[in-house]
């Protein structure tokens, strides 16, 4: 199954709260009834009204200064435009250095290890040496989880006691990574912190380790994501930036939701882009973000 169709599959829950409006709204003539229902289509799709509305507005200007007339040639114009606001920063991974590291944070439950699983399998596939780093010493059984999926994607992990030190394992997987010639250091986080400072200080310890043991190299700071938590996975998204400097998010569990234009609403948001999404529970099911086929499967 191709990207196209994996999405199109993966946003049937969407489709169904959603696309019925979508048929009958651009069946219609494009007057003012035609804006104030597409802004509250795209609002119960969980764009949020801020991402709505400008949408809305968007396309109203366009029809104006294009001379829109039909409602395909409306669609067509709305798609470009979410195609727009979905463009944001770079799409795919910086794995330029070798080693590269991406670090994975994000609350329990989003997802996380199994994210960080399929992408090491991706990566194997795609024919680079991964290794995996099991930082989150917090949670029982978090390291035994990722030896589990390292296991199952056929590469190497480095990990401690629970309750060990982050920061050590981080600096006991780089070194095995220059020892080994990895391209690629997966490393998993503690999914919950007591609050700003602690997530702030920990992940500070983090990098300053990889700033000394590998200065200059390439860097991935990603944000796992729920999508069935709509916009309080937006709100979640917002404190993380503030206090992690994200380079990307990972939303999961897009074919659980009813509302996928949530997408949409963190890359316009945040200003950060969504580098993959979930689609599934197979290995192959986590994929590399294309926002034209998103939105060709959304509207």
């Amino acid at each position: 199954m191709g990207f196209f169709e994996k999405i199109k599959a993966g946003l049937t829950r969407t489709k169904e709260n959603i696309g019925h409006s979508f048929d009958q709204l651009f069946a219609g003539e494009l007057d003012d009834d035609f804006y104030d229902q597409l802004e509250e289509t795209l609002i119960l799709s969980d764009m949020g009204v801020d991402t709505a509305l400008a949408a809305s507005e968007a396309l109203r200007q366009r029809a104006k200064e294009e001379k829109i007339k039909t409602a395909p040639e409306a669609r067509d114009a709305l798609k470009a435009i979410l195609t727009d606001m979905l463009t944001v920063g770079r799409g795919e991974l910086d794995l330029t250095s070798r080693p590269a590291v991406c670090l994975f944070i994000g609350v329990n439950g989003v997802g996380k290890t199994t994210t960080i699983g399929k992408l090491a399998a991706a990566l194997k596939a795609d024919g680079r040496r991964v290794l995996m780093a099991a930082g989150d010493t917090f949670r029982a059984a978090a390291a035994d989880q990722l030896e589990i999926w390292s296991q199952r994607a056929g590469v190497d992990i480095v990990r401690q006691s629970e309750g060990a030190d982050p920061a050590a394992v981080v600096f006991d997987a780089l070194t095995a990574a220059k020892a080994r010639n990895a391209d690629v250091v997966l490393v998993d986080t503690a999914g919950r912190l007591h609050n700003k400072q602690n997530l702030m200080n920990e992940l500070g310890k983090i990098s300053r380790v990889i700033d000394r043991e590998l200065p200059g190299a390439s860097r991935e700071t990603l944000l796992v994501l729920d999508a069935t938590t709509g916009q309080n996975g937006l709100i979640q998204a917002r404190q993380f930036k503030e206090t992690a400097g994200l380079t990307g998010v990972v939303l999961t569990k897009l074919d659980g939701t009813a509302k996928g234009g949530i997408v949409v609403a963190i890359a316009q948001e945040l200003g950060v882009p969504v580098k993959f999404i979930g689609v599934g529970e197979g290995v192959d099911d986590l994929m590399p973000f294309d926002a034209p086929q998103f939105v060709e499967a959304l509207i």
